[in-house]
């Protein structure tokens, strides 16, 4: 279903239809932690291939990867978020589109698609944001015992663009 090589994660299966009220989103695990994206900003996930790394990026940022003849900035989650470090050779990317601009996220376990009642995702408290308003989680979804954190890809973009490589 989500590891299908060059499919639309957002058109597969159905899932570009919401329910009024709901929102979509692709839960994954980096470091053994759950956290989500929202569905409306991924393009497809693939399996990470070959990945370049380039002299004087950001540690958080991994290299370049071709995907069928593009070259994708790729970024290292698990570092950006400072996780623990886990060496999985089977992680995947994450590729996410905003206004134009395709990006990967690595990831290194992929888990199910959520629709989430909007009640159920709550922003994160103010006192936690970082003056620069840079945060990269923005909300938090509640399902049954579980806090997973939502990802905010707007600001993970404009991370990446203030550390230009």
């Amino acid at each position: 279903m989500i590891g299908r090589k060059g499919k639309n994660i957002s058109e597969a299966n159905g899932f570009c239809f919401e329910k009024e009220g709901e929102r979509k989103f692709l839960i994954f695990r980096i470091s053994k932690e759950e956290y989500g994206l929202d569905l409306s900003y991924i393009r497809e996930v693939v399996k990470v291939k070959e990945v370049r790394a380039l002299p004087h990026s950001p540690e958080w940022m991994e290299g370049v990867t071709d995907l069928r003849g593009h070259l994708i900035a790729l970024m290292s989650l698990r570092r950006r978020l400072n996780l623990k470090e886990s060496e999985d050779p089977d992680r995947k990317m994450i590729v996410c589109q905003i206004q134009r601009r395709t990006f990967g996220l690595l990831v290194e376990e992929l888990g199910e698609i959520l629709s989430l009642p909007k009640e159920k995702i709550l922003p994160v408290p103010e006192i936690l944001f970082k003056p620069s308003g840079r945060e990269l989680v923005s909300e938090i979804a509640q399902i049954g015992g579980r806090m997973i954190p939502l990802l905010n890809p707007e600001r993970i973009l404009t991370s990446i663009e203030d550390r230009s490589i």
